[in-house]
């Protein structure tokens, strides 16, 4: 399966941020659409990824002050991202590897869409049924063998 496929099951809603708003209006942003990320983009370009886990570094660190802090004060900068024909099995690889359980989906400078660890986890279960319905057919189908004499 490719990314491009995961992101057809998804859907194309995509929210983003600039890195001069401020922290809260960001928090505000992801609870009010109940997503654990948002693309950071300046002036037309990717700058980097705004997730639950910066926020939480940031209330550790900033305290009562969190808030008022802007996206760009946290931000994970210019992060990994993925091609919108890379196959699952290596969006997975670069989803562990890079700590990242959020990734960009880019195409060229385009940003298709973000596809997260829940939305992997969610293809390879319609995948596996898939598979799963289709030997199920296939085995109720088998051919009868011919009598050898």
């Amino acid at each position: 399966m490719l990314v491009s496929e995961i992101l057809a099951i998804k859907g194309k809603v995509l929210y983003t941020v600039a890195p001069t708003k401020a922290l809260a209006e960001a928090v505000s942003v992801m609870s009010e659409q109940d997503v654990g990320s948002l693309v950071v983009f300046d002036h037309g370009r990717m700058v980097g990824m705004l997730t639950f886990r910066e926020v939480l570094k940031a209330l550790t660190t900033a305290g009562a002050g969190w808030g008022a802090l802007n996206v760009a004060d946290v931000m994970l900068r210019d992060p990994r991202s993925a091609e919108i024909g890379m196959e699952m099995d290596e969006l997975r690889r670069v989803m562990i590897d890079n700590h990242q359980r959020y990734l960009p989906v880019m195409d060229g400078a385009t940003l298709m869409g973000v596809v997260s660890f829940h939305d992997v986890a969610k293809a390879v279960l319609e995948e596996q049924g898939f598979e799963n319905k289709m030997l199920k057919n296939y085995i109720r189908n088998w051919p009868a063998e011919a009598d050898d004499e």
